[in-house]
């Protein structure tokens, strides 16, 4: 027999399948039990962690970069001093951090300014011997960790400091300085009540500590950045490792921290060789431990699946399995005394046919009982009932309906997860707290970008039109987050332009400077950043007087995509998308009313200071932890009113009762499945080529000897039907003979289907 053929295999298959669901419901559901504090809750507290350590190295990076461009964009002249070059390029710069400028051959320090700078390991030789970026260092100022940050600054060719050894530096080479400029770690901004944040260096030691209400007790001083410190030793320097930890239990309530490193995720970056590390923590009500125990649950399914194994193999075996075997071998009985002479093919004839089974099984069997009468002269052809009962296919059917009595309560009502009560506190608060964290990413780009336009635009007046486009240029390349940058004059008309064509301009010029959407319809939303460009008396005036940089909606989407966030959006005033993780249509309105109205209540009005929330919403695709937050209480991007909505499925989520509920649906699911394929199997195979043996074997008793029966199946029911058409065949023959008078040969057909062969 082939291996797919046959009623054997889909019966075997049916019966291990299902008792191998049995076994996966016994493992999957017991083991699942609750744990003081959920796994979910934890992964939400590395999540945050990993939060936090983005903004700290986006605003690391920013910094570096905005020291790089401020040195860059300062044009020495042969009258410029390292006095006067570094009060050029200090003058924006904050008071209270200091700044030196060192020569780049020897590291001799030529001009200092603010606050001191520690200078200790310091090779400016050694630094600014390569082509790239130097990336700041870590160093300890006054008892206190500060950041270097580096740039080149680069002299004319003729320009060389009287102070400086003329021997050391041949006639008419370029010169180079070195800036250094020391600043405070960037403050850490917290989210979530209860709420600590400590960024580490690589020893364990706090530098920079923020907390949002009661702080947990072992938050920055206990035993949690040991224990971080030897976990990211562990992980590997340089990277974007990150984890969850559990401290000290209080109570009823317990620690759960979280840490990342504040390293590239993309490849080497300024923050890679700091060793810093953010620890994020707070204290969280734990759950009792017999909250959830599935396997009482488990064992009652997966004996009821066994019952019902047991059932549809005691139906498939005695029903349908062993008639069909014993058909077959009496239609091999009856083929062989058909095509044989002597005594053995008489005694294969004389032995009648059993009939066993119920629908087609029986028909065929009656009708080859019919036959070997036929063959043996005992009667002429039989005509058979056109009205028939029940056949396999019933059986089949009621073998999935069995099945589905069993599967359809696990997939459709047993362990549904509620939704009151299946997402605990701790896992909704941090989703907001998420939220609000996303809410500040997008305000610091956003912020950058106004502020990276604003440096353009105050150091455009006093340039050539050639000058300006080239500085726009050179803007445009550096700042992937622009699609364009131009000018407008007042009439609200292009008078400079480098990049993409905008997709729409303001009409009116607007004053003062910040963040716009400049459309409210389309396939793309427009979206810009815009400042004044100051007049310079007696020098050449800027070629417009505000200046405009169209924002790329995707660099934004890139900003919100963040493991184990769920979709997230960004509204406008009118809680119309603007941006988001996953696909959508532009100024769509959210995909549920219930985002919509949590979006709402987040923040009531453009420029009101608004109330990040939170709660879990109930859809047909099961329910979801759904929050919110306003973009912005101050600065450039404040009266946009915009929000940032997210929305992650609990199913998402490791809870017990999620899982449990998925789990459940999933051995419903496979039960149901594969019963559904292995019956279809058994009808294919099995059951619908017996109703058409059924039929023809019929008409070969009811008197039809010219249609000829061709086997399809090499099995049981094959078999079958090659012995049907061999007592065709010798039914066939003794008609001739006795047309023409002579003594029938049963052998005869044979012996002419060997010869032809």
């Amino acid at each position: 027999m082939p291996l797919l053929g046959g009623v054997r295999p889909p019966i075997a298959s049916l019966i291990l399948l299902l008792l191998l669901v049995a076994a996966l419901t016994v493992v999957g559901l017991g083991g699942i039990h609750a744990e003081h504090v959920p796994q979910a809750v934890r992964t939400s507290e590395q999540r945050i962690a990993a939060d936090t350590a983005l903004s700290v190295r986006t605003t690391i990076d920013a910094e570096a970069g905005a020291v790089r461009r401020t040195a860059a964009a300062y044009t020495a002249t042969s009258t410029s001093t390292p006095a006067s070059t570094l009060k050029a390029l200090t003058a924006a710069s904050k008071a209270d951090r200091g700044a030196v400028l060192l020569d780049a051959h020897t590291g001799r320090l030529l001009a200092s300014g603010g606050g001191p700078v520690t200078l200790a390991g310091v090779k400016a030789a050694e630094m600014t011997s390569g082509h790239g970026p130097i990336p700041p260092r870590l160093v300890t100022s006054a008892g206190a960790r500060q950041l270097l940050y580096f740039a080149r600054v680069t002299l004319p060719a003729q320009k060389v400091d009287a102070n400086q050894d003329q021997n050391q530096v041949p006639s008419g080479t370029e010169r180079q300085w070195l800036l250094a400029v020391s600043e405070a770690l960037p403050a850490v901004t917290t989210y979530g009540d209860g709420r600590t944040a400590v960024v580490l260096d690589a020893s364990g030691k706090a530098l920079v500590t923020a907390s949002h209400g009661t702080p947990s007790p072992d938050a920055a001083g206990g035993a949690l950045p040991m224990a971080t410190a030897r976990a990211v030793s562990a992980s590997g320097q340089g990277t974007d490792a990150s984890g969850n930890l559990l401290g000290a239990a209080t109570g009823a309530r317990r620690t759960v921290a979280g840490w990342a490193q504040v390293a590239s995720a993309t490849g080497p970056g300024d923050t890679d060789g700091l060793g810093l590390v953010v620890l994020t923590s707070r204290a969280v009500p734990t759950t009792t431990a017999d909250a959830a125990d599935y396997w009482s649950f488990a064992l009652a399914a997966a004996a009821a699946l066994v019952v019902v194994v047991l059932l549809l193999w005691s139906a498939l075996h005695f029903l349908v399995q062993r008639p069909l075997l014993r058909l077959y071998l009496s239609a091999g009985r009856l083929a062989r005394g058909a095509s044989e002479s002597g005594p053995a093919a008489a005694a294969e004839l004389a032995r009648p046919v059993p009939v066993h089974g119920f629908g087609e099984l029986a028909r065929i069997g009656r009708l080859l009982e019919s036959l070997r009468r036929q063959l043996l002269g005992e009667s002429g052809p039989q005509e058979f009932p056109a009205r028939r009962g029940p056949g396999y296919r019933a059986l089949a059917a009621l073998g999935v309906l069995l099945v589905a009595c069993w599967a359809v309560p696990m997939i459709f009502m047993l362990n549904r997860a509620d939704t009151a009560t299946a997402v605990p506190a701790p896992v909704l608060a941090d989703q907001q707290t998420r939220a609000e964290l996303a809410a500040n990413r997008v305000r610091q780009s956003l912020d950058q970008s106004y502020a990276d336009l604003s440096d353009v635009a105050g150091n455009l007046p006093g340039r050539s039109r050639d000058a300006q486009t080239e500085l726009l240029r050179h803007t445009l390349a550096e700042h992937k987050q622009y699609r364009s940058l131009y000018l407008l004059d007042r009439s609200g008309a292009i008078t400079l332009r480098v990049g993409d064509t905008p997709l729409r301009t303001l009409v009116h010029v607007p004053g003062g400077g910040g963040v716009t959407t400049v459309n409210t319809s389309g396939r793309i939303p427009a979206i810009a950043s815009y400042t004044q460009v100051r007049a310079v008396k007696g020098a050449s005036p800027a070629a417009g007087v505000v200046l405009f940089g169209e924002i790329d909606v995707k660099s934004l989407n890139s900003i919100l995509n963040r493991p184990d966030l769920g979709s997230v959006w960004v509204t406008d005033a009118d809680c119309k998308v603007l941006a988001a993780s996953v696909g959508y249509r532009a100024f769509q309105s959210l995909p549920d009313a219930g985002l919509t109205r949590l979006a709402r209540a987040a923040q009531s009005a453009p420029g009101t200071a608004g109330t990040a929330t939170s709660t879990v919403l109930s859809s047909s695709s099961g329910p979801s932890v759904d929050a919110a937050a306003p973009l912005a209480q101050s600065g450039p991007t404040a009266h946009l009113g915009w929000r940032v909505v997210t929305a992650e499925p609990a199913a998402a989520l490791r809870l017990p009762a999620v899982q449990a509920q998925q789990r459940t649906m999933l051995a419903g699911i496979l039960a149901l499945a594969f019963s559904t394929a292995c019956l279809g199997w058994l009808h294919v195979v099995v059951i619908r080529p017996l109703r058409a043996v059924a039929v023809l074997g019929e008409k070969l008793a009811s008197g039809d000897r010219r249609t000829v029966l061709h086997p399809v199946n090499h099995d049981e029911v094959g078999s079958v039907t090659r012995g049907l058409e061999l007592m065709r065949q010798a039914l066939a023959e003794r008609g001739r003979a006795g047309r023409s008078g002579q003594t029938a040969d049963p052998g005869r057909s044979r012996r002419e289907n060997t010869l032809q062969r």
